[in-house]
This record gives structure tokens, C-alpha cells and sequence, in this order.
């Protein structure tokens, strides 16, 4: 047996939508598989747990114990964005104020500060092992974020980032731009 599900067992998985050479660990948790947006060339190892409205574009890889919990307001990884291991992504989160009760059994109206906004993993973004993004976070194009940093604000188009919290370290280079031109060129003729 593949250590990764067949197409068909995708198919009845009630995806809401998936491309092609998608391949998704066997031992990978997907709550709410309706909800869930997959492109080509997409792979999602073993002990990750997808919650919520997630899209993943194409060439996108989530390695191994990783979380997404994109809600209603959804995740989007957009294409060539890597997750390394350990990474924990929230589109939705408690109040820790006091303010508010939390946990998944409390009605919404006791609840008045959950919070519930996008987040957007951009092209060529890689997050090293550990990393945590809050809601409403936007990781620009060509964002790279050091292993155990904590993402609590949008980033600089290519950039590097790292530490609690996440904050510039240097400008990131754009060879892969033409890498990427090169591989659909390559892809086109091969």
C-alpha cells in the first residue's frame, strides 16, 4: 500500500475541488474536506490536520505535523509555497482578553471578540520548521520566515524574517523568478 491516499480514495473524500498529482498522506487529518481547495503538484505529508476553508494553488508542499485552521474566512497558499515541518497557521482564533468565553462547544454570542480574518501564504513563500501565523496575516510574495518565528503581521514582498516576533532581517533574492521561467518553459517543451 502508498504511503499516500489513490485518486480515487480522493475522490471520495468530497473534496472541494483537486488537480492533478495531488498526494496526501495517509495518516493526515482533514476536518471539513468540503471546504478544502487543491491545485496541481500539491502534497500534504502525514499528521497534519487541515480545519476550515483552506486553498492550496499548485506546486505547494505542507510537510509533516503541520495545522491549518483556516475557518470561514480560509487560508490560501498561493502557488510554489512550501510549509517545513511543525508549522501552525490560524485564520481564527479565541479572545484571550476576558473579554470573552472561548472554545469550539460556546455559542458565538458569548464569544464577541473571536477572531476570524484570512491569511495568505504567498507564491515562492517558505516557512521554516515551527513557525506560527496569526489571523489575518499576509506572508508577500518571496517571504521567507526563519524556523520558530511567530508571524503576528503581514510581510515585505522578498524578505527575510525571523524571531518572536517576526521582524526584516534582509531583502530575499529573485533567482527563483527565473527558475520558475525556465521550469514552465522546460514544462511547455518537455
Amino acid at each position: 500500500m502508498d504511503n499516500f491516499l489513490s485518486r480515487e480514495e480522493l475522490e471520495s473524500l468530497g473534496l472541494k475541488a483537486f488537480g492533478e498529482d495531488v498526494r496526501i498522506g495517509r495518516h493526515a487529518v482533514l476536518y471539513s474536506p468540503e471546504n478544502l481547495s487543491l491545485g496541481d503538484h500539491v502534497r500534504i505529508d502525514d499528521f497534519t490536520v487541515i480545519s476550515g476553508c483552506v486553498t492550496l494553488k499548485s506546486y505547494v508542499h505542507i510537510s509533516q505535523f503541520c495545522g491549518l485552521y483556516g475557518g470561514d474566512k480560509g487560508i490560501v497558499m498561493e502557488d510554489f509555497s512550501t510549509l517545513a515541518s511543525k508549522n501552525t497557521i490560524y485564520a481564527v482564533s479565541d479572545d484571550y482578553t476576558g473579554a470573552s468565553m472561548t472554545n469550539p462547544f460556546v455559542p458565538a454570542e458569548y464569544k464577541p471578540g473571536f477572531i476570524s480574518r484570512r491569511v495568505v501564504i504567498g507564491r515562492h513563500v517558505i516557512l521554516g520548521c515551527g513557525c506560527v501565523v496569526l489571523p489575518g496575516v499576509t506572508l508577500g510574495e518571496g517571504t521567507a520566515v526563519g524556523s520558530m518565528s511567530l508571524c503576528n503581521r503581514s510581510t515585505e514582498e522578498w524578505s527575510m524574517y525571523v524571531g518572536i516576533p517576526a521582524r526584516k532581517k534582509s531583502d530575499r533574492k529573485k533567482d527563483i523568478l527565473q527558475l520558475e521561467k525556465k521550469f514552465w518553459e522546460e514544462m511547455q517543451h518537455g
